[in-house]
């Protein structure tokens, strides 16, 4: 293969070196100048022609092995491994906790980024550590990161950043970056980047706000919230349901889960965050033979379609939006911060 009628690099260009090696072979790929399993050449031989550093086409291949489009075969040396998608938006999607509303967040977005995207989406499950490998692993190697920030302390308790994680978001070019959910990393960012946002102590008091005129039938307010919890809950949520009880003078609880067995009282109205919770409430308000939406209400945060079937009431982010927000603005490549509707939808369980 004769690399200079090929491969370009421009001194001159602020591009960093490994990043034109990359772009490069991109291109010729596009253009069918390589096709699959077409044999590249070594790092070696790739310096001493263009008289580059050995690290910087590692650099470079190392890349392209991680977007899978070559691949190294022992003693052999480097392949075209992928033609299809390369010229594709890639991208890479970060979330806590793969619950169904994050997973329809993601499908959504799938579906509104179109069919010119390849995204990858990878679970880091609130772990600080494996958020970091993560971003250390493949730096450099998408167009896009979409993040959704949520992590957890030694004592299972929400924040939204750390400040090791703060200086790793920092490295992410500022027109790659994507922050969707909770607006607390972002604050302590500058530059113009995409945010898609939830207010989460005002979106609660607000959407409950709504339905005041229903709640107020209601003896006492129990918000189900656990404090320790492997996939935690943002605290705003908390403040925000505080916020709402006392400004309105409503009597309220805070318990960490629905209890096996637990005792049900008429005019209790119980709002709960975990599914697990949902459904456990639901069992007990049925076999205790209570009257759904008058003798106990059920309010659940986050909307599904499973919720819509069964006619329970909900406080929800609208994760369409949230998601065709973010491929919108990442496909007319513009900035800024977006606050996503939250609303209360009635059903029969208030």
């Amino acid at each position: 293969m004769n690399l200079r009628e090929f491969i370009k690099i421009d001194e001159n260009s602020r591009i960093p070196k490994y990043q034109q090696i990359i772009d490069s072979i991109i291109l010729n790929i596009s253009a069918g100048n390589f096709t699959m399993d077409q044999k590249i050449p070594s790092i070696n031989m790739f310096s001493e022609e263009f008289y580059l550093s050995r690290d910087t086409v590692e650099k470079a291949y190392s890349i392209l092995k991680e977007r899978k489009i070559i691949t190294s075969i022992r003693g052999k040396g480097f392949y075209i491994s992928r033609t299809k998608l390369i010229s594709k938006l890639n991208i890479l999607f970060l979330v806590n906790k793969l619950s169904s509303y994050k997973l329809r967040t993601y499908n959504n977005f799938i579906q509104s980024i179109g069919p010119n995207s390849h995204t990858d989406l990878h679970i880091y499950h609130c772990e600080e550590n494996l958020f970091l490998n993560l971003l250390d692993k493949y730096k450099s190697s998408y167009d896009y990161y979409i993040i959704m920030p949520h992590f957890k302390t030694e004592e299972r308790k929400h924040i939204s950043s750390t400040p090791k994680i703060i200086n790793a978001v920092k490295k992410i070019p500022r027109n790659k970056l994507v922050i969707l959910d909770n607006e607390k990393l972002g604050q302590l960012l500058d530059g113009d980047f995409i945010e898609i946002l939830q207010d989460f102590e005002n979106d609660i008091y607000n959407s409950l706000k709504e339905g005041l005129s229903k709640i107020k039938k209601y003896k006492k307010l129990v918000l189900i919230y656990k404090r320790q919890t492997v996939y935690p809950y943002p605290q705003r949520i908390l403040k925000g349901f505080r916020k709402f009880c006392i400004e309105f003078d409503l009597d309220f609880e805070i318990l960490d889960e629905i209890y096996n067995d637990m005792v049900l009282k008429k005019g209790d109205l119980f709002i709960t965050i975990d599914e697990s919770d949902l459904v456990n409430l639901v069992k007990q308000v049925r076999e205790d033979e209570f009257i759904l939406g008058e003798e106990i209400g059920i309010i659940s945060y986050n909307d599904t379609p499973l919720k819509d079937l069964l006619g329970i009431t909900v406080i929800s982010t609208d994760f369409e939006v949230m998601s065709q927000t973010a491929a919108n603005m990442i496909l007319n490549k513009k900035t800024g911060k977006v606050k996503v509707p939250f609303n209360l939808i009635e059903r029969d369980s208030l």
